[in-house]
């Protein structure tokens, strides 16, 4: 059940909140919630479950309609995004965190519409992997901050996926280094398998799905 899976997340949280010396309310839970249905979200809201992560434009699209009335609900864009979609995102999502290019920072703010948004970083040389790379990601701010649309919030990043959360450990805390060089507090890092080590490294915002929802089949 999706009410027992937020309580057993919200348990590892807090014990691992408590190890960090951190307050249990630095953190906001994100539900990742891509390929479940609208009825798996509504049942994480009426759970307590307020912030929600999609992958996709399109999917969540479809979704969005049938959660118009869910009003504390927050909805992030946690996929890639191209900015050839930037307007359809900038209209459904109130928080973009996968901002990597000068180009689709500039076509969200003319969307119309003031976004809080994060910079995506690369690390871990995954060729596959989307984000900025750390020698540009200086310049981005600077872009995304002259930008009057977007509010520049933090950072986010993925690691390279393994079984072993410690594993990640590095990534979250070469981010927090950056983010404290830079000014930006948000940091999104940590998802199921590793979300521990994330808010022991800092993490404001972990990204968790299957230990809330259960495991998901691919998109095809």
């Amino acid at each position: 059940m999706i009410r027992d899976g937020l309580a057993r997340v919200e348990e590892r949280i807090a014990r691992a909140a408590e190890r960090a010396g951190r307050r249990r309310d630095e953190i906001t839970l994100v539900g990742v919630s891509k390929v479940k249905p609208a009825s798996a979200i509504r049942e994480a809201y009426e759970a307590g479950l307020r912030h929600f992560g999609e992958n996709y434009v399109q999917e969540f699209a479809a979704k969005r309609a049938e959660l118009g009335d869910m009003p504390e609900a927050v909805f992030h864009m946690i996929g890639h995004l191209q900015s050839n979609k930037a307007r359809a995102a900038a209209e459904l999502f109130d928080v973009v965190e996968t901002v990597d290019t000068a180009r689709l920072a500039q076509r969200l703010s003319a969307a119309g519409r003031r976004l809080r948004v994060l910079i995506e970083v690369r690390m871990g040389n995954e060729e596959t992997k989307s984000g900025v790379e750390e020698k540009d990601l200086p310049a981005l701010v600077e872009t995304v901050q002259s930008l009057a649309g977007l509010e520049l919030a933090g950072l986010m990043v993925i690691p390279p996926w393994t079984e072993d959360g410690e594993t990640s450990r590095p990534y979250f805390r070469r981010l927090r280094e950056l983010g404290t060089r830079l000014g930006l507090p948000e940091l999104s890092m940590g998802m199921s398998n590793d979300f521990e080590v994330a808010i022991e490294e800092g993490a404001t915002l972990v990204r968790v799905g299957t230990a809330i929802f259960g495991a998901r089949k691919a998109k095809a």
